[in-house]
């Protein structure tokens, strides 16, 4: 009894922790949104979360674009790096699938932009060779 009553209680403070890092995506200070990108990247490596992200998908899909598109060299690898997490946490769904295609032709214009930093174009191209093994439902 005690035990499921701790684990519950755990649980809500890891999502307590990471709607919190969610929100630190959409803050002004660089800084602090790469500080969530790596909060973000260790608990989606090492939890599985999909009754979570299933619920806050579009709210994280728009963060991680807008940390692409405004974003400079770490943050934007930081950014693939949770999106490559998000994917295979969403799975092959129709979920995974809505994340893959709102997202693909931002990761494309990243790889392919030659001032990005290189760190920011292998974590793009990565992202996008992942997203479309795990989630791409159109085969080409």
């Amino acid at each position: 009894g005690s035990e499921a009553v701790g684990e519950q209680g755990q649980e809500e403070e890891v999502e307590d922790r990471l709607k919190e890092h969610v929100d630190n995506l959409l803050d002004k200070s660089a800084k602090t949104r790469q500080v969530a990108l790596q909060s973000l990247r260790m608990v989606f490596s090492s939890r599985i979360l999909s009754e979570f992200l299933l619920e806050r998908r579009l709210m994280l899909t728009d963060s991680l674009e807008r940390c692409l598109k405004k974003g400079k060299g770490e943050e934007q690898a930081l950014a693939g790096t949770v999106l490559t997490l998000l994917c295979l946490q969403m799975g092959s769904g129709p979920e995974g699938e809505e994340v893959f295609r709102s997202l693909k032709p931002l990761l494309i214009s990243v790889l392919t932009d030659s001032t990005a930093s290189p760190g920011a174009r292998q974590s793009c191209a990565t992202a996008l060779g992942m997203c479309c093994y795990i989630a791409a439902a159109d085969l080409e």
